[in-house]
Parts: C-alpha cells; sequence; structure tokens
C-alpha cells in the first residue's frame, strides 16, 4: 500500500523547481534554454567568503554545530541588525537555520495552530501557502494588481482580518514582483496592525541588500509592532550564497525559544562550515554587495526598456529583488498553428518549447494572468530572451 500522510498530499510542488527541470531536461537534449526561472544570483560567492569557509575546514569545525547556529554567527547578526536596520537584538534571539526558507517554516510551525488564519498579500511567493498548510492553517490571500503596483493597502488588510487571524506574511523587497514598501506605506499597515495586538507579523527581508530605491524599510521600525514582528533573513541573495542554506529569524525571545525546540528535533544546527562563511560575510567587506546590486539594478533597466517594447505585456517598474512579472492576459485566446494560449500557464509552456526561455506560470504565485522572469542572468541572455519572447508572441494571432 503506498500511502503519502494527508499532510504531504495537499502540498504542492514547487513550480519554481518544476519549471526549472523542465529547462534542464531541455537543456540536456541540446535545445538552447535560457532559464529566467529560478531566483538565483549567477555570480560567485566572494573570494573572502569561500577563504573563510576553507579556514572553518582547516580549524576543524566538522562537529555539530549549537542548535540555533554558533554564538560567533548570531553575534555578527545581531551587528548587522544593529548597524543596517538599527535594531537591539540579543543573540539569544537569533535561531540560524538551513537556509531563509526553513527559517520561514519553522516559524510558521511555531506559531500557527489549526485553523489559524494567515494573511498572504498575493502575488506571493510559491512557498507561503504550502507553508501554511503544512502547519494546518488557513491562508487568507489579499490580492494587489500591476495597476497597484503589486502593493497592499491599510483598507485591504483592515478587511481581511478577522478573529482568527494569527499572523501576517510581508515581503519586500516582493518575490515574485519586485515591489517595494515604501516607509509611508509600511507605516500605513503598522497602523492598522497596532489595532489588532495579537497579530504576528512574519517579514521576509531575505532581498533587503537588492534594492533600487536608495533605502531600505522594515515594518519593524514601528514601535507598535515591533515585539511581535519575526525578521527573517540570510546570506544566499546579498551575498550569492544560495548553496550555502544559512538564513536566521531575529524575533522575540518566546518565538526565539519555541523555534530552537522545534529544530532540536527535526535538523539541528546549521552547516558548520557554511556558518563560519556567513559569519564572514556579515563582518567582513561588503562592498560585493554594492558591485552585485548594481549589476541587478542595471539588468532591471535593461529587461524593463525590452519588454516594454512587447506589444500586450502591462509591467510595473520592480524596485528591488531581480525579478520581473508582466500581466500577459492579452495573449489569451490566441493561436500558433494548433496551440492555443488560454491562460498563463499555457503561455509559459509556449515560451520554453517555442521560445526556449524558461518563466514561470504566475498561477504559481497566487497571481493567474501573469507570468514571473528572474533577470539574474547576463546582460546578453537577457537580450535574447527578449528578442526570443518578442518574436514568438508574435506569433500568436
Amino acid at each position: 500500500m503506498e500511502q503519502i500522510s494527508e499532510r504531504i498530499a495537499a502540498l504542492s510542488p514547487s513550480a519554481t523547481l518544476a519549471m526549472s527541470q523542465k529547462s534542464n531536461e531541455l537543456k540536456a537534449q541540446g535545445v538552447d534554454v535560457i532559464n529566467m526561472s529560478v531566483g538565483e544570483p549567477d555570480f560567485n560567492t566572494p573570494d573572502h567568503i569561500k577563504a573563510a569557509a576553507k579556514r572553518a575546514i582547516d580549524e576543524n569545525f566538522s562537529f555539530y554545530s549549537p542548535v540555533p547556529g554558533y554564538k560567533s554567527l548570531r553575534d555578527a547578526i545581531c551587528a548587522k541588525l544593529k548597524r543596517e536596520n538599527g535594531h537591539d537584538f540579543k543573540p539569544e534571539q537569533i535561531v540560524v537555520s538551513n537556509g531563509a526558507k526553513q527559517s520561514l517554516c519553522n516559524a510558521m510551525l511555531t506559531l500557527i495552530n489549526k485553523g489559524d488564519e494567515v494573511i498572504i498579500p498575493t502575488p506571493a511567493w510559491v512557498s507561503y501557502v504550502q507553508m501554511v498548510k503544512l502547519a494546518e492553517g488557513k491562508e487568507v490571500l489579499v490580492p494587489a494588481t500591476v495597476e497597484q503596483n503589486f502593493k497592499i493597502t491599510p483598507a485591504q488588510l483592515e478587511a481581511a482580518i478577522t478573529d482568527k487571524t494569527k499572523m501576517i506574511v510581508l515581503c519586500s523587497p516582493s518575490n515574485p514582483t519586485g515591489s517595494v514598501y515604501s516607509k509611508e506605506e509600511l507605516k500605513g499597515l503598522a497602523d492598522v496592525l497596532a489595532k489588532h495586538p495579537d497579530i504576528i507579523i512574519l517579514s521576509d527581508e531575505i532581498y533587503e541588500h537588492i534594492n533600487y530605491t536608495g533605502e531600505f524599510n522594515s515594518i519593524s521600525q514601528f514601535k507598535e509592532v515591533c515585539d511581535r514582528t519575526v525578521i527573517v533573513n540570510g546570506v544566499s541573495k546579498a551575498y550569492a550564497m544560495t548553496g550555502w542554506r544559512i538564513g536566521y529569524i531575529a524575533a522575540p525571545m518566546w518565538i526565539a525559544k519555541g523555534n530552537s525546540k522545534l529544530q532540536s528535533q527535526y535538523t539541528s544546527g546549521a552547516s558548520s562550515i557554511a556558518q563560519k562563511a556567513a559569519e564572514e560575510a556579515y563582518n567582513g567587506p561588503q562592498d560585493c554587495v554594492e558591485t552585485m546590486r548594481q549589476a541587478f539594478e542595471r539588468r532591471r533597466d535593461l529587461i524593463v526598456k525590452l519588454l516594454k517594447e512587447i506589444p500586450g505585456l502591462k509591467i510595473n517598474h520592480p524596485e528591488g529583488a531581480f525579478y520581473i512579472f508582466p500581466e500577459v492576459s492579452a495573449y489569451f485566446g490566441k493561436k500558433c498553428g494548433d496551440r492555443e494560449i488560454n491562460n498563463s500557464n499555457d503561455l509559459a509552456m509556449y515560451l520554453l518549447e517555442v521560445a526556449h526561455v524558461a518563466t514561470v506560470d504566475g498561477a504559481a504565485f497566487c497571481a493567474p494572468g501573469y507570468i514571473r522572469l528572474s533577470y539574474a542572468t547576463s546582460d546578453d541572455n537577457i537580450r535574447e530572451a527578449a528578442k526570443r519572447i518578442a518574436e514568438a508572441l508574435k506569433n500568436l494571432k
């Protein structure tokens, strides 16, 4: 008898990873595919960070690490949060995990009871809803369209809150839209949440440093909500360390303790070598972060310019991360030969199989009618991808 648990049966596989796998399968067949489906910096980890990992190996950091992470790394994270964000955290309030993805899931499993409602502004990263399901909570989706730059309003938030609301998940800069909430916009949301003191705010700040607005703002800066905000961040995006798998939460002590208790029972501490590399990332020179940010900003400008030239695509001007999220419904109902485009998934598959450009269906981000493209790739790839997309879309009649 092959019967997986109801818990796992209820989950959907990651659409971004699924599309990346299809892209790799075509590549293996010799097809020249430009993969714009995965959100991963195309830079190598900076040399000083790699050197720290090598030293850690030579210095025999090869034993089990403490469940919440080495104190030296948690000290480095506290120093970063003070230096860059003005926060005063103790190392006991930091829990280091196997990537920010685990940090997010840990927080939900630590805080959500069966039937608790979690507000998720959409478009939203593919895993938020699945994590809520895993915690046996109920997702409450609050949609924001391209016309409102994919950002929800205080009125929308207030309307979504019920007596069962336990948490709201915020992501700024956003995956998949690249939208960034301003200080004023976050203050508007914080003012609403101030009236509901039992709601926890889960603030996903993994794209903090890939930001083109000139400043980063977190909802945790407002005193009326700071004592119930869980900050999630990590080294993957800012330092090109996706494979090192180091993320963390910075949270009220009671949440950090619960998080650590949970982690002690199913993964224990994160990789000892990766932790020492992350410590160097936070303590070492930061010029690499700005160099990569500038490259992403240049690529943002390039892809916006090229996609704006394609009829039928409705796009915003992303202010952070490395994604663009065009609305594509103008192509629904059109055909190329015997292939008909009825939805955004059809269009994403058409672009993969005909244009050989891998994107992701917006439905995976709770926003059917859109597709996501990652521009964390070379300028040449962006130009070629835009050319292929334009040609393929022109053939739809």
